[in-house]
C-alpha cells in the first residue's frame, strides 16, 4: 500500500522553509534584545549604585573635615576640645538621621525584642517590668528601617528580697 499523505507542492515545502528561517531569525533577535536589555539593567543598578555610595560618602565629608580640625586643635583646652568632639558627634547624628536612620532614645520605654537585644536584667524599684532602664549601646532607625538595635539594660522589677510587692 502506498503512503496516504497526499504530496506538498514544492513551493508549499519552500514557504514553510522561509517562515521557519523568519521564525528563528525572530528568535535570536529576541534573544539578542533580552541579553542587552540584562546587561544595560545591570549598568545601570551599578550606576545607582555607585551614585548612592557617593551620596552617601559626601553627606559624611564635614563630619571628616570637623573630626580633622578637632585634632589639629587637640592642645587646647580639654574643655573646648570636648564641645568640639560633642559637636561632631551631633553632626554625625544628623547625617545619620537625613539617611533616614534616627537615634533611638528607648530609655523608660518598654522592652520590644524587634527594636531592642537585652544585655542584662536588672531589679528596679523605681521601673516596673520589661522597662529599659539604661542604653548601652543605641539603636538607629526604625521598622523596617532599622539599621541596628539598641543594647539595653531591662528592669526585671523590684528585688525578691522582701522589700517588693
Amino acid at each position: 500500500m502506498s503512503d496516504m499523505r497526499p504530496e506538498q507542492p514544492a513551493e508549499e515545502d519552500g514557504g514553510l522553509a522561509t517562515k521557519l528561517a523568519e521564525l528563528e531569525d525572530r528568535w535570536k533577535r529576541a534573544l539578542a534584545d533580552l541579553e542587552n536589555h540584562r546587561k544595560r539593567a545591570a549598568r545601570d543598578a551599578e550606576r545607582l549604585r555607585s551614585d548612592e555610595r557617593a551620596r552617601t560618602a559626601a553627606e559624611w565629608l564635614p563630619v571628616v573635615d570637623n573630626l580633622e580640625r578637632a585634632i589639629e586643635h587637640a592642645g587646647a583646652e580639654p574643655d573646648v576640645l570636648l564641645d568640639g568632639v560633642r559637636a561632631v558627634r551631633d553632626q554625625a547624628l544628623t547625617v545619620l538621621a537625613r539617611l533616614g536612620y534616627p537615634r533611638q532614645d528607648d530609655t523608660g520605654r518598654l522592652f520590644d525584642p524587634t527594636r531592642h537585644e537585652a544585655v542584662a536584667a536588672v531589679p528596679d524599684a523605681d521601673a516596673p517590668e520589661g522597662t529599659i532602664v539604661q542604653v548601652t549601646r543605641p539603636g538607629y532607625g526604625h521598622g523596617e528601617n532599622q539599621l541596628r538595635p539598641a543594647q539595653v539594660v531591662v528592669s526585671k522589677g523590684r528585688q525578691a528580697d522582701g522589700s517588693g510587692p
